[in-house]
Order: structure tokens, then C-alpha cells, then sequence
């Protein structure tokens, strides 16, 4: 993985600077959870987010290594975009990070895990 350098010299630091950027996490969420996909797909799948971003983002994840590009010279070119096993390692930690969000959010409207499980169940 190449990550950018840290004025603190902090593994930490580098690696955050890269996936706390606006909308990144949302790119990895989708990529982890659709596998290969096409940039038109990537800016359907997330309203809101102009192509200038969305380039920018995919670029620097592609810069960090966490994800791939990889280009097929048909017409018009098809580019599809993936994780790479640096992007998925790093999904198993989002994963675990979306299981506390969504036990704390159920702690706060007052669901015990279990109720949740049965709310969550009967969708």
C-alpha cells in the first residue's frame, strides 16, 4: 500500500488521510458490497456526488493502492474499478465499524440487540 507521508510520522495519520476524504467511504461501502463496477455505476449508486469528486476519489484511492483500475480498449473503453487486498482488509474493519454504528443507534432509540435482530429480521 502507498500511502501519503505524515507530518507526525504516523502509519495512522497516512492511512486516514486517504479514507477520511469526502465520500470515500461511501466508494469503498459500495465496491466491497457490488464488486467490480463500472464509473457510471459507482455515481448512480451515490446521488449528490459530482464525476469531478467521484474521479478524484477513485484516483486517490488508486494512488493508495486500495483499489484497482483496470481498462478494456473496446468502444467505448469499459473501466471497472475493484478492491484490492489492501481495499478488503480494510473493509473488514468497516464492517466491524457499520456493526457499532448500528448498536449504538439501536442503544439510543431504546432497542436491546435482541428486539433489533427481530425488527431487522421482519424487513
Amino acid at each position: 500500500m502507498k500511502l501519503p507521508p505524515s507530518p507526525f510520522d504516523c502509519p495512522l495519520d497516512s492511512l486516514l488521510r486517504v479514507i477520511a476524504g469526502p465520500w470515500t467511504i461511501y466508494i469503498l461501502c459500495r465496491l466491497h458490497k457490488n464488486g467490480d463496477t463500472r464509473f457510471g455505476e459507482l455515481k448512480r449508486q451515490m446521488p449528490g456526488i459530482s464525476s469531478k469528486m467521484l474521479t478524484e476519489r477513485l484516483r486517490s484511492l488508486e494512488n493508495a493502492k486500495i483499489i484497482s483500475r483496470h481498462h478494456e480498449p473496446t468502444v467505448p473503453p469499459r473501466v471497472t474499478y475493484s478492491l484490492t487486498t489492501e481495499g478488503r482488509e480494510l473493509t473488514t474493519i468497516l464492517d466491524q465499524i457499520n456493526t457499532l454504528a448500528y448498536r449504538w443507534q439501536d442503544q439510543e432509540n431504546g432497542k436491546t440487540p435482541a428486539k433489533a435482530k427481530r425488527q431487522k429480521r421482519a424487513k
